[in-house]
Formats: C-alpha cells, sequence, structure tokens
C-alpha cells in the first residue's frame, strides 16, 4: 500500500493499493475510490463493537479490498492534519475519542480505559480514549496542526484541557490542579490540566473540536 496525505488544513489520505490489499475505516469516512474496490460491513464480535461504541466510533467499521490494484481517499472531517502511524508491538499509541480514520487491515482498534477516574472526569481527554495495536498503518485526525514531543523517562508536560490529541501508550497522563483559587475562577483556563509523563511521544493538537465551538457559540444567533 502506497499513500499520500494532501490538502492541510482540510487534508484527505489517498491509498494506492494492490490487488488483494484491505483498508479498514469507520463509518462514511470513505470520500471517492475507484469502481474495483469491494465493500464489507463488519463487527468483528459483540465486545470489539461496543468497546468501539464506547471509545466515540461507530459499531461498525467497513472493509474495503481491492480487486485489481484500485485506489480509495478518506478525508478528514475537521480542519486540521491527518497523521500516519506505524502500528506494532511496542509501538501501539492511545488517542482522543474519533481521531482513528482509517487503517491497513491488520490494526486493531480498541477501547482504552484511563485508570485514573479523575484524569477522565476533569483533564478532558476523557476516561475512555482509542488504542492503535497489531499490525500496519493507521490514520489519525488532528484538530489543528499538530506538535509532537518525545518526553525522557519521568519527564513532565502539562496540556490545557482538550489538546491532547495522541501519546504512546507507555506515556501516562494524569490531571494537575491549576494553583490558586484567583488563577482558577479568573484565569480562564479552568480547574484543571493534563499531566503526561514520559518516557514516550505526545502529540499536541492546537484547534481542539471544542475550542473552536465555544469560539463559535457568541456568533451563533438565538431565537
Amino acid at each position: 500500500m502506497r499513500y499520500s496525505i494532501e490538502g492541510e488544513p482540510l487534508p484527505v489520505v489517498i491509498c494506492e493499493l494492490e490487488s488483494g490489499e484491505t483498508m479498514i475505516t469507520e463509518k462514511g469516512a470513505m470520500s471517492w475510490m475507484t469502481p474495483n474496490m469491494k465493500m464489507e460491513t463488519v463487527g468483528g464480535g459483540v465486545g470489539k463493537m461496543f468497546g468501539r461504541a464506547f471509545s466515540g466510533e461507530s459499531m461498525f467499521q467497513n472493509r474495503y479490498t481491492a480487486n485489481g490494484n484500485g485506489m480509495i481517499a478518506f478525508a478528514s472531517s475537521f480542519p486540521g492534519s491527518i497523521r500516519a502511524f506505524e502500528i506494532g508491538p511496542g509501538k501501539e499509541i492511545v488517542c482522543q475519542k474519533s481521531a482513528f480514520l482509517a487503517s491497513t487491515s491488520g490494526v486493531e482498534l480498541s477501547v482504552f480505559f484511563n485508570k485514573k477516574v479523575g484524569s477522565g472526569l476533569f483533564g478532558g481527554e476523557g476516561f475512555i480514549m482509542q488504542k492503535l495495536s497489531g499490525q500496519g498503518i493507521a490514520f489519525v485526525e488532528i484538530d489543528g496542526y499538530v506538535k509532537e514531543y518525545t518526553l525522557e523517562a519521568g519527564q513532565e508536560l502539562q496540556i490545557d484541557t482538550g489538546y491532547l490529541a495522541a501519546m504512546d501508550v507507555s506515556v501516562k497522563m494524569d490531571i494537575v490542579s491549576v494553583a490558586g483559587l484567583k488563577n482558577k475562577l479568573f484565569g480562564g483556563e479552568g480547574f484543571f490540566n493534563t499531566r503526561v509523563t514520559g518516557p514516550g511521544r505526545v502529540w499536541i493538537q492546537t484547534m481542539p473540536a471544542s475550542q473552536m465551538a465555544s469560539a463559535l457559540l457568541p456568533f451563533i444567533p438565538n431565537r
């Protein structure tokens, strides 16, 4: 499989497949394709179906298999970036809800529960996230521009609510309270920040959909 990512900030990933190669995607992600791509909607077991639902995805996935050399494209649903991740043993990643766009057939999408409930309730990234494992290439949607950091063991980074897009499975996520009551009430940054601790890589997004919605809300007329 060969691919190219084009068109930021409204990106699309275009995949060139050889005969017999398969891509997996969520409902509605396919944008265009050659007519020799065969589509099949699959569930993959009750446990996996409900796990995908909890992680913000559809219970069903679509499989597209090339009957001869073919092409298929998947467009992002929000202005930002599409990143390709090489998934394999020791290379699993955890990402925000609804980040998964498409992958080769060997990648598995499952639910990831944050062990620290406080991180899910107050950290903005959610108690339930997505985990990508298995073997292959996965394409992930990130809101806005993406900045990558590599953290050493024990190295920390504090991130505002909603800005954490993805992280290596080796990275630990927790929350920290904003210091000072006045800062909490009048600082405009909320009561909590997300803290990530290495080792591993983290990917930070610059325009979370929730932040954009909040910015647009005052301009939406009320009846």
